[in-house]
């Protein structure tokens, strides 16, 4: 789990006390061992209060009915998946020897529940007030700048949707180049589909903009306008 440690550390500024905690909030059910299962079910109630109190306070106008709709879009599975992605997640992953063939780590289900164990992991860890803190981290500016509705999916989730209804891996960004100075930088990101032989460019001033952008491409190309 070294490995797995300074990923933590590096991409989320997370260290474990409990090394144990780590490892089994990384292992699917399908591996020896304790499983992430039970991480998952703590993760997923973490979550899910830290959402509804940074939708609450940064929409201090809406109904009930409309924050509840802007959390379901924030927490659903996809999102999850999107996020498990952005992070590397997946590399770090312990899966039994039958799921890895099956394509486990791209299965959308195993990594968003072992995001949510993650975040329950680090709940028995450190606290709340830390598992708030990697929660933010890890959703950045989604949860700066919510949605207004649940019915805007932007186009890295219509393309995923669209991935997983073909039954296709989920695409994968890269960071081609980054051109300017740190306060007006551009970002090329590439948005591949190893199945379909497809591969797009996008370009922003952010990496999640350029993300979109280049997702919005690939919709293009592969017949589903966003």
């Amino acid at each position: 789990m070294e490995k797995a440690s300074a990923w933590l550390k590096q991409s989320l500024n997370y260290e474990f006390r409990d090394q144990d905690l780590l490892t089994q909030a990384l292992t699917h059910r399908s591996a020896p061992g304790p499983n992430n299962e039970r991480l998952e079910y703590l993760g997923d109630a973490v979550l899910d209060v830290v959402v509804s109190e940074a939708t609450y306070r940064l929409r201090p106008d809406a109904s009930e009915g409309v924050l509840s709709r802007i959390r379901s879009s924030l927490v659903k599975d996809t999102m999850l998946t999107e996020l498990a992605t952005e992070i590397g997640l997946a590399s770090h992953l312990v899966l039994g020897a039958g799921v890895k063939r099956g394509g486990g780590y791209g299965r959308s289900s195993i990594l968003g529940d072992a995001l949510e164990a993650v975040f329950g992991a680090v709940y028995l860890d450190a606290g709340f007030d830390e598992a708030r803190r990697v929660i933010q981290a890890v959703y950045g500016e989604r949860l700066r700048e919510l949605p207004d509705s649940a019915s805007r999916r932007d186009p890295k989730t219509q393309l995923q949707e669209l991935l997983q209804a073909r039954k296709l891996d989920l695409p994968t960004y890269r960071v081609e180049n980054v051109r300017g100075k740190a306060h007006r930088q551009t970002f090329e990101v590439s948005c591949g589909i190893h199945a379909l032989d497809a591969s797009t460019v996008g370009r922003g001033t952010s990496r999640r903009q350029a993300e979109q952008d280049a997702a919005t491409k690939m919709l293009l190309l592969v017949g589903k306008p966003a």
